[in-house]
């Protein structure tokens, strides 16, 4: 699904009004119908209290719109003005006069003497700003936001909460409306994504209100969120006659005293995943636990007991993927630095080589085109430096890729995937995976799918997806705090059932599990 920026949403409604030969307001009568729709099959006339907060601009008259149909349609309503300015959009006053046509007039809203009664079971509409807000709410408005929140009444914020800004994260929490529930027109937006903007709602979900399809077909945004049905259409099934030299063999290096369970982890989801063949490249003293808790993979180790001092092989492997657990050793650096400069293989990096690398930035110029990067985000920060906020973190990310032909995979709730200009959002995952190992299966995954010949960006959409998905699937058996690294390999075979809609597998499957 594409994520529209706001230069580009103000042009898609531009392009409607001009292709469907209707009005602005027209325009802004359908969003808020749709919206009123959406709360009518839902309430069926229930008598609960409803606030609808309306700023002075276009969002505000959308407010304005749901407002005079919930009003005709027999509902306990009240409509406010939050005064903030003496500026009106036009469309919001013809609604203003509109309302006033059922014989309800609209409570302004100038201080806080002003500020309703809200009780936690009523509910909240929040329309107060839009995705055209470029200051920070001030005065009565930041008041009124701030009431809102402490209200603890469910709030529905249409577009975007309040407060929230479409390029820049906010100065304080206090100054945004937390919104049990978004209702987005058309597409979803950046910032439900991001760490700084995402807190500030519970849910979202996407109205379509009939912009024109052609221009939302054509437009490029570079900005998508990965679904279900993306995946699938990257998906390739295996064929009949086809054995394991057909789906590629990966080289995972790294471990080291102490650490071996990360290489572990990474070589078993890989193999998990996919791969046809993998080799773990290890130091001496993890291959007796190596080879009992893995007999499928095959080991190579160094001569150094303790930690990786050379990097050197025979066999020819299809990609490889190195760090998880590696340590920054004076000789294991010097090994990375020596094998970076030779290698002609597919890369993916992790962990301590990420760390290694920000030390020496100088060998980033030695990496292979699309060499993928899965940092957390420590290991980012040492990479590319602080940032402000997440829309500085996403430029300089990006400033990088570009630079250096880079696939980095910012890792999060809603893990990013940067390559040059294009941003990828995924929307799998849960709490549950902010646990160790989870870096290190998510890395073997990426690599098994870049074996099996898939388009290395492709395989980092997928890996990423299907790592997310198989931990949503695993959590269902336990708390969040439970999950484990090994829980989500053990499920990764789940999540591929899952793409194909076989839920009464899963379901059978969990049943099974829950009489144990």
């Amino acid at each position: 699904m594409k994520i529209f920026s706001r230069d580009q949403i103000y042009q898609a409604d531009k392009f409607t009004i001009e292709r469907q030969g209707i009005t602005s307001y027209d325009l802004m009568e359908r969003a808020g119908i749709t919206v009123f729709n959406w709360i009518h099959s839902r309430m069926q006339g229930a008598q609960a209290k409803i606030h609808v907060f309306c700023g002075i601009g276009n969002n505000g008259g959308d407010g304005l719109v749901i407002g005079r149909h919930l009003i005709t349609h027999g509902y306990n309503v009240d409509v406010y003005i939050v005064n903030y300015s003496e500026n009106r959009s036009k469309d919001f006053l013809n609604n203003l006069d509109k309302i006033k046509d059922t014989k309800h007039w609209p409570v302004t809203i100038n201080c806080i003497d002003d500020f309703p009664e809200i009780k936690q079971e009523d509910i909240v509409i929040d329309a107060i700003f839009g995705i055209g807000l470029n200051r920070n709410p001030d005065g009565c408005t930041a008041d009124l936001m701030a009431y809102i929140n402490n209200s603890n009444a469910f709030t529905l914020a249409i577009d975007i909460p309040s407060g929230l800004f479409m390029d820049r994260a906010p100065e304080s929490s206090d100054l945004v409306i937390q919104a049990n529930h978004v209702l987005s027109f058309q597409n979803p937006k950046l910032i439900f994504f991001l760490p700084d903007t995402g807190i500030f709602l519970n849910e979202w979900e996407v109205l379509d209100i009939g912009l024109d399809a052609e221009y939302l077909y054509k437009t490029d945004p570079k900005m998508y969120l990965v679904e279900k049905q993306d995946i699938l259409s990257i998906y390739k099934p295996r064929k009949k006659f086809s054995h394991k030299g057909n789906y590629g063999h990966s080289l995972i290096i790294g471990g080291s005293h102490g650490k071996i369970g990360a290489a572990i982890l990474a070589s078993k989801a890989c193999l998990q995943t996919g791969s046809g063949l993998v080799t773990s490249y290890i130091p001496e003293c993890g291959y007796t636990a190596f080879q009992s808790s893995f007999p499928e993979a095959m080991v190579i180790t160094t001569e150094e007991t303790s930690h990786i001092n050379t990097i050197q092989f025979e066999i020819e492997p299809s990609v490889v993927c190195i760090g998880m657990g590696m340590g920054t050793h004076i000789q294991t650096a010097t090994a990375f630095e020596e094998f970076i400069a030779k290698n002609k293989n597919q890369l993916v990096i992790d962990a301590d080589a990420i760390n290694i690398l920000a030390k020496n930035k100088r060998l980033l110029k030695n990496l292979p085109p699309k060499t993928v990067l899965t940092p957390h985000p420590g290991e980012l920060k040492r990479l590319i430096g602080k940032w402000k906020d997440d829309f500085e973190k996403i430029k300089k990310v990006k400033a990088l890729s570009k630079k250096h032909d880079l696939i980095i995979v910012i890792k999060g709730a809603h893990s990013a995937i940067v390559y040059r200009d294009a941003l990828y959002i995924n929307n799998t995952g849960n709490p549950g995976m902010a646990t160790a190992g989870s870096g290190d299966v998510l890395a073997g995954m990426i690599t098994a799918f870049i074996a099996q010949e898939y388009e290395v960006l492709t395989a980092v959409i997928f890996g990423v997806y299907l790592h997310g998905k198989a931990g949503d699937i695993s959590v269902i058996k336990t708390a969040y705090q439970s999950l484990t690294a090994s829980g989500i390999i053990d499920h990764i075979g789940t999540a591929f059932i899952d793409l194909f809609n076989q839920n009464e597998q899963i379901e059978k499957a969990q049943e099974k599990e829950q009489k144990k």
